[in-house]
């Protein structure tokens, strides 16, 4: 399974006690650079923020239910989270409570999984109560 579909299905898991957000960033693998032999898309380097946005809608496409965001040309998102090519992250409250290793490699959707359940558990066992106005 690619990691996109694995991460889908995680979105549509845990939607119940997650929200979920995809912050496309520069292309790894551009069609007119160092391109994957088995890239599934031929996306160019992006040259301004339009052509960011026009990649951002193909993630849109496939991860539905779940938002998706373009970091700016300045590449600031990616600069703040260090998540060139890929990476998974888990806020609450503002703050990063699970940061995965850097992608391809250290791209684990098993440990993201694994920190939902256990946040899944503690929130069953809980007896506070939600009230969203």
């Amino acid at each position: 399974m690619t990691r996109l579909k694995a991460f889908q299905r995680v979105v549509q898991q845990y939607a119940d006690i997650s929200d979920s957000v995809v912050v496309y960033i520069e292309e790894a693998h551009p069609s007119d650079g160092w391109m994957s032999t088995d890239a599934p898309y031929q996306i160019p380097k992006h040259r301004c923020l339009e052509d960011r946005l026009s990649a951002a809608q193909i993630m849109n496409r496939e991860v539905p239910g779940c938002l998706v965001v373009a970091d700016s040309m300045e590449n600031s998102s990616n600069a703040a989270y260090g998540a060139y090519f890929d990476r998974l992250y888990i806020l609450q409250d503002g703050k990063i409570v699970y940061q995965g290793c850097r992608g391809p490699e250290g791209y684990r959707i098993s440990e993201l999984r694994d920190w939902l359940d256990q946040y899944r558990q503690s929130v069953g066992n809980s007896r506070n109560v939600v009230i969203h106005v």
